[in-house]
């Protein structure tokens, strides 16, 4: 392991992950065996979705009876959380795992901290994340949002294959409709449910295989840009704040890990 304020960098076999703590703890590189797998760039590499995931409707969300206005980041919706967009800390690091924390600040109206840990090996890569309260309830979700390389530079572009028992219908917004529909084909921009846990395998040909999974339920897939594709797992659809909370207590906060297991072709 080696770090520094810009990068921590860890090792495993010939797999090297970077993560960068200041720019919203994002990881900005895998490379298995030389090659990268994440699109590179300050925007890009995988990020955790926190303390929401995807859009919220207006920006506005409730927890009982208290209404709250988020920051219009996507007009006319706010996306993706606030953990993208701040510094984290460096709670532990060595060769092949680190953990890193934030404190929850305006513009999201409640304290508390989240943890994202990583621990990568040869064949895989697993990333947890924490939601905890300082003592205010609140609702929350947490997810990741990685930008794969859509072609490795040599031989075909990448294969998603999934098996989604619905996929949540799209509104011209964006958001999701409230109807549950068959899962159509791509181009997508949409969430699909997976009640039995997320698996989504991505094969480039002749070169490798990638299966991102998770016990959550819910993923969204995005491979509208010609240069990447996302597999995004989350505690909950877009706009959940609203039709999907699920509360961070005292007590029970929320955790979801992922892992990204590999084989070479």
């Amino acid at each position: 392991m080696s770090s520094s304020e810009e990068s921590i960098r860890l090792a495993a076999g010939d797999v090297e992950l970077t993560v960068h703590p200041q720019n919203g703890c994002r990881i900005a590189s895998l490379r298995i065996g030389g090659t990268e797998v994440l699109r590179r760039g300050d925007r890009y590499g995988c990020f955790p979705m926190v303390p929401w995931c995807g859009r919220v409707r207006n920006g506005e969300f409730s927890s009982g009876d208290v209404h709250h206005q988020l920051p219009l980041n996507s007009p006319p919706h706010a996306i993706h959380g606030t953990g993208r967009d701040t510094a984290w800390r460096t709670a532990r690091a060595n060769k092949s795992e680190a953990a890193l924390t934030y404190d929850l600040a305006d513009p999201w109206p409640y304290t508390g901290r989240v943890t994202q840990a990583f621990a990568l090996a040869e064949d895989a890569l697993t990333l947890t994340m924490a939601v905890e309260t300082y003592g205010t309830s609140f609702p929350a979700q947490a997810g990741w949002h990685p930008w794969f390389l859509r072609n490795l530079g040599s031989g075909d572009d990448v294969r998603i294959d999934y098996s989604a028992q619905w996929q949540e219908q799209r509104g011209d917004d964006h958001l999701p409709t409230g109807q549950r529909i068959t899962p159509l084909p791509g181009p997508w921009d949409d969430c699909f449910a997976m009640p039995d846990g997320v698996a989504v395998t991505l094969t480039w040909p002749e070169q490798l295989e990638l299966t991102v999974s998770s016990r959550a339920e819910w993923v969204v897939i995005y491979d509208e840009e010609d240069e990447a594709v996302c597999v995004e797992p989350q505690s909950g659809p877009p706009n959940g704040l609203n039709t999907h909370p699920q509360l961070v207590t005292p007590i029970e906060p929320l955790e979801i890990a992922t892992t990204w297991a590999w084989r070479r072709l």
